[in-house]
């Protein structure tokens, strides 16, 4: 039983609520023209205008995506997972000097890692963030672990 207690409470100790997540860019907004209804116009006027406005948005959705600037995602004092010519770290920035990124390693702060804004993959920059599903998760584990002990104890 001691095993088991300690084991349980071991993998609590090691699960964390911070997850490592990559900013989802946001849309580019799309001017919609064909806004206002006409009320006194044709079924075949109305059908040519859907066709239009479903060609319209399929060119939309083929324009490419809007670069990303490094500069601006990366900011000061905050911690990211970043992939570096095919190398992952976790790292926390510390400034730019010009077009170079001088970050620490998380549990290093001694060691300073140097890296150039191109070297940097801007798709796979991952912001350290809260994750409110797994804490739920954790939370019920825990009030779940608890109500366990306390049947047990009772029995």
């Amino acid at each position: 039983m001691r095993k088991n207690l300690y084991l349980i409470l071991l993998s609590c100790s090691l699960v964390s609520c911070y997850t490592y997540q990559v900013k989802k860019q946001p849309a580019p907004a799309v001017a919609d023209n064909n806004t206002s209804p006409q009320n006194g116009t044709d079924p075949a006027a109305a059908s040519a205008k859907m066709k239009r406005a479903g060609a319209e948005s399929q060119n939309v959705n083929q324009q490419p995506p809007v670069p990303v600037n490094v500069q601006q995602k990366l900011a000061p004092n905050k911690n990211f997972k970043i992939d570096v010519d095919g190398k992952s770290y976790k790292i926390i920035v510390d400034r730019w000097e010009s077009d170079s990124l001088v970050a620490h390693p998380v549990h290093n702060p001694k060691r300073t890692l140097k890296f150039h804004k191109n070297q940097i993959n801007a798709d796979r920059i991952a912001e350290k963030r809260f994750s409110q599903p797994i804490a739920d998760i954790i939370t019920i584990a825990v009030y779940a672990g608890a109500g366990v002990g306390i049947w047990y104890l009772l029995q």
